[in-house]
């Protein structure tokens, strides 16, 4: 299954910069990892946010779940998650 997944980070303001730096880095090895798997297809950031919007790969909802819960940043994260069906006019890939 495809799943639109809005993700913004909600991380506290007076975290410290080293703790930061470590999330921010962690995620970017489970985001990787995550897109090898094919778990995580597309990704885009939003401008002017500290958020991103992509299209998810997941055989069910608990599987789209736990690759989310993997994040490391997943305890700041706000996710906002929309199924997606096939459509009859999709033209397919571009």
């Amino acid at each position: 299954m495809d799943f639109l997944v809005q993700i913004n980070v909600r991380l506290p303001p007076d975290t410290p910069p080293e703790r930061r730096e470590e999330l921010v880095a962690a995620e970017a090895v489970r985001a990787r990892e995550l897109a090898a798997k094919g778990a995580i297809f597309r990704l885009w950031r939003m401008p002017g946010r500290w958020s991103n919007v992509g299209i998810w790969r997941a055989a069910d909802a608990t599987e789209l779940h736990d690759a989310i819960s993997s994040l490391p940043l997943y305890p700041w994260l706000d996710v906002e998650v929309t199924p997606l069906a096939r459509h009859p006019n999709d033209p397919g890939p571009l």
